[in-house]
């Protein structure tokens, strides 16, 4: 067979999109392998022992996946049913982003450590594996997400205004000579302190910078029980109220656990 056939049969749109046949899924469990050992060699690549001894190797390996990727990404533009969709969907854009580092980095000097976005396309194994029994859940946590936003956005706003303020009173308190060179700087240090990460580089050194710092400390404990509360209460309702069962006559997915009949067309559900 000529090896354009060959191309073609291996690159057809059931087996390049699809997933509900052998081939469409041998094709993508093929590719997350490609994808990982990718990943690894700019991982390994990043280490300088290795760089410098096996340089020319992994540059090398850089070039032939991302070949390898860009042959991908076009034929997924050309089996496409509808290409501008493909395109700007999320894993078109991931595809597109998964290739354009390289040729960036051969014109104008960015790293390929940037590549490693391709790892996002391991998502693909969700789709792959048909992994439906992640999906009730998926759509119970973007449920509650979206069930708190207002609330979450408020929350956030009334923490960024604390960290504005306290900024504010500690650029004034300690000043430039403890550390505090400016209100941004204060900022950052008020945002360290407020999440308890605390990474010490800069530290109140007079008696009440070191008041408004305990209080800080304090008031962060509350401030990461908010949210985490409003998100845990409404997971926990949405994932009692629906079920990831899809609707054989329009496909709709949400429906409440005790429901016997589709609420959108009135089909039975499975």
């Amino acid at each position: 067979m000529h090896p354009f056939l060959v191309f073609w049969s291996c690159t057809r749109p059931s087996c390049i999109l699809g997933h509900h046949t052998f081939a469409g899924r041998l094709f993508d469990l093929v590719l997350l392998i490609v994808i990982l050992v990718n990943v690894l060699t700019v991982l390994l690549d990043s280490v300088r022992s290795l760089h410098d001894a096996y340089a020319p190797l992994f540059l090398a390996a850089e070039w032939c996946f991302t070949l390898l990727f860009t042959l991908e990404y076009v034929a997924r533009l050309l089996c496409a049913t509808n290409t501008k969709r493909y395109a700007f969907s999320f894993f078109g854009i991931v595809d597109f982003v998964a290739v354009v580092p390289v040729y960036l980095g051969f014109v104008f000097g960015i790293t390929h450590s940037f590549t490693l976005v391709r790892a996002i396309r391991l998502l693909r194994i969700f789709r792959i594996l048909k992994l439906t029994q992640f999906l009730g859940e998926a759509i119970a946590l973007r449920l509650a997400i979206r069930g708190n936003l207002r609330k979450i956005t408020v929350f956030l706003f009334g923490v960024l205004t604390v960290v504005i303020l306290i900024g504010a009173l500690m650029y004034q308190i300690e000043g430039e000579a403890n550390g505090f060179t400016s209100i941004p700087v204060a900022m950052y240090w008020a945002i360290v302190t407020v999440t308890t990460v605390g990474y010490g580089d800069i530290s109140p050194h007079t008696v009440p910078g070191r008041v408004v710092a305990s209080i800080l400390m304090v008031l962060g404990y509350g401030i990461i029980a908010v949210p985490t509360g409003i998100v845990s209460f409404e997971l926990a309702r949405a994932s009692t109220q629906v079920t990831s069962r899809p609707c054989s006559g329009c496909g709709l997915q949400r429906h409440d656990r005790d429901a016997i009949h589709c609420k959108h067309c009135g089909a039975a559900l499975p």
